[in-house]
């Protein structure tokens, strides 16, 4: 409910880039650079030292950065507190999935939940972990649920429901004999990994640390933005990779992917992402508990 020009200002400054900005908002980034310049030409000054290659804040810029932390969190707080007094479950509820989970899990989660409030209207969000927690923090999303741990004083986060990771190959592809495969044995296949920021790149990361490996040591010959790319490659045979093992369920059934298990194997857990308010908003406290019932009754 804040000016929108000072939201628009407020994302840029946390991110420092208005591309990075644009995609969080929804919006294109001429358009995030004129709610920048409308501010500037109000208060009569640059809120940005602007490069070729990066952004920073003059000044007044952090004067101004530092006013808009606590008009959203008080205008957050007031929304928050308004809707908590109605029982009403309808209007807009706007969700934040990263990318496995927008794509393989929100779709059935939701079927059910929309039954039980038909007046209520969700919006799906897609992006991946690093800018779903960005939406969060910027009040675009009510509620994100993403694929690597989270840590933010100012967010609340907890535990989804689980899930394992497998690597995935082409069916011609027979150099994979057993049904396991171990860490060492990554170094020489051709990988396909997921982007920066990935969620899922980062929980690989983390299992092939503790293993003694460095992402730097696989043969990495190609890097994708979302499980449908990877799927894909790996099909055209041109690498291998790991995902979730929800994400292939519809190329199994085909036969166009096959799976190897990883000993010791790979799993993570899916969290709920929020901002930390004294109120909360009932229906979205629904969702929460729905959602972990299902994960009961699907594990």
């Amino acid at each position: 409910m804040s000016d929108r020009r000072l939201q628009v200002f407020h994302t840029v400054a946390r991110l420092l880039s208005f591309t990075k900005a644009a995609d969080t908002l929804h919006m294109t980034q001429p358009a995030v650079t004129f709610q920048v310049r409308q501010l500037e030409e109000q208060f009569n000054t640059r809120l940005f030292d602007r490069t070729h290659s990066k952004v920073k804040l003059t000044e007044a810029g952090k004067k101004v950065f530092s006013y808009a932390e606590k008009i959203t969190s008080l205008s957050n707080e007031m929304e928050l507190e308004i809707k908590s007094l109605s029982e009403d479950i309808s209007g807009n509820l706007i969700i934040g999935g990263s990318t496995t989970i927008a794509q393989y899990i929100l779709p059935s989660l939701l079927q059910g939940f929309k039954k039980e409030y038909p007046e209520l209207n969700i919006i799906i969000r897609e992006a991946n972990t690093d800018g779903i927690v960005s939406m969060i923090e910027s009040s675009v999303i009510d509620l994100g649920i993403v694929e690597a741990p989270v840590k933010a004083q100012d967010l609340e986060v907890e535990i989804f429901m689980s899930d394992e990771l497998v690597l995935i190959h082409n069916p011609e592809n027979n150099f994979l004999k057993k049904d396991s495969i171990s860490p060492d044995e990554l170094r020489d296949l051709p990988f396909i990994l997921r982007e920066e920021g990935s969620g899922t790149r980062a929980v690989i990361a983390e299992y092939l640390k503790k293993q003694g490996i460095g992402e730097g040591e696989l043969e990495v010959s190609m890097e994708l933005g979302n499980s449908e790319s990877i799927k894909g490659a790996v099909e055209a045979n041109i690498g291998v990779s790991i995902l979730s093992k929800s994400t292939i369920q519809k190329e199994l059934a085909l036969k166009t992917l096959l799976y190897k298990e990883l000993s010791p194997k790979i799993s993570r857990n899916f969290y709920f992402v929020r901002r930390r308010h004294k109120f909360k908003l009932k229906v979205t406290e629904n969702l929460v508990d729905y959602a972990k019932n299902y994960a009961r009754e699907t594990s």
